[in-house]
């Protein structure tokens, strides 16, 4: 065992400790496959399964029926939703894991068959010409309707509805998915956002929405307690375009977060090659790391090697591991071994059932 890894290294956030730096990060699986969209026992036996993380962090739960941009995901805002992530919760902290919810709302990453028919909510009218994935399969994405301020309003309820829910499963805290081209995300983005008011035109007015969530749910959650992910050099991804804007717009997000006691912040290396696009970033934790002081936690593309040098150089806290976690639900265990890696299926990423969900087996040597 090699347990005197960066990764495997307790660490404390907030008033937590976790047991290493491995952390699942946050992965849309489509599993909430009945009509009530609630974890299921799959979804218990999957958490479990992989309680050995530092911390696991949810695929993103809807906070309101507003807020759905695909089929088959988990919510956070009916009685039903709590009752049954109270079963994920319980099943984690029983094998000696630490969960956060992800709070989600998807803007106008949806369709009109998930809203009765009518436009999802976004920043402004403006089509992502994207794709949702409706009960009929991937669909181009509509012009979404314009939010008001009272829709703005209720969104930044909704949130906070939504993290009352998350306390009340038994959750150790929550992060906002303010990332990968969803609604916070698009309040962020010149592209997506051409509003006129005190939401849209300056960085200050386009991260106001930002910010009103975060207060909003840290009057139901300590700080140290909420973890925020973003992504700042996405690009021709999820709708988002990114700008000459966009890295000083994440960069006065990011160092008035600093204001904040947060549990982390969770950044994205960029999901494509941006280093010949000379307004972008393309070294998130090298460029983030002297601007926030906080626990800085980094994700996207990182393995076992890679994993522990971001950390070694003190470019990072955390790590968060995705697919690798998918097929290999005892990750941290196979670090300290040093055992192979098991392959994922990308084919079942996202279909129902069992199959590549909770059949990967854990590691034997």
């Amino acid at each position: 065992m090699n347990k005197d890894q960066a990764l495997l290294k307790p660490i404390k956030i907030g008033d937590l400790e976790l047991k290493n730096r491995v952390i699942m990060a946050p992965m849309t699986r489509n599993r909430a496959d009945n009509k009530e969209n609630e974890p299921t026992n799959l979804h218990v036996k999957y958490y479990s399964q992989r309680a050995g993380a530092g911390l696991i962090i949810t695929e993103g739960s809807q906070i309101s029926e507003a807020a759905v941009g695909y089929i088959n995901t988990p919510g956070i805002y009916t009685e039903g939703q709590v009752e049954a992530w109270k079963k994920v919760t319980t099943a984690v902290h029983e094998n000696d894991g630490k969960i956060f919810l992800q709070l989600w709302h998807c803007g106008r990453i949806s369709h009109p068959k998930f809203h009765n028919g009518e436009k999802p909510l976004a920043p402004s009218a403006i089509n992502p010409n994207s794709q949702a994935y409706t009960p009929d399969g991937f669909e181009d994405t509509v012009e979404p309707q314009a939010m008001s301020i009272a829709d703005i309003k209720q969104t930044v309820l909704d949130f906070k509805h939504a993290a009352e829910n998350a306390k009340n499963a038994g959750f150790d805290g929550v992060e906002i998915h303010s990332s990968n081209g969803y609604l916070i995300h698009q309040f962020f983005n010149k592209n997506a956002n051409i509003r006129t008011d005190d939401y849209g035109g300056s960085i200050q007015n386009r991260a106001r929405f930002f910010f009103e969530v975060l207060e909003a749910v840290g009057e139901i959650w300590p700080e140290n307690r909420i973890g925020v992910r973003l992504n700042p050099s996405l690009h021709n991804a999820f709708g988002i375009t990114a700008t000459e804007e966009t890295i000083p717009t994440f960069d006065y997000v990011i160092e008035k977060l600093n204001a904040y006691d947060l549990a982390y912040t969770h950044l994205s290396e960029p999901f494509t090659d941006v280093s010949d696009i000379n307004y972008l970033e393309p070294n998130i934790a090298k460029h983030y790391r002297p601007i926030y002081k906080g626990n800085l936690m980094i994700n996207a593309g990182f393995d076992q090697e890679s994993g522990n040098k971001v950390i070694d150089e003190g470019n990072a806290d955390m790590v968060s591991f995705a697919k690798l976690f998918i097929s290999n639900p005892d990750l941290p265990l196979r670090f300290a071994k040093n055992a192979p890696i098991a392959d994922w299926d990308e084919d079942t990423f996202y279909t129902p059932g069992a199959k590549g969900y909770t059949d990967y087996p854990k590691y034997e040597g």
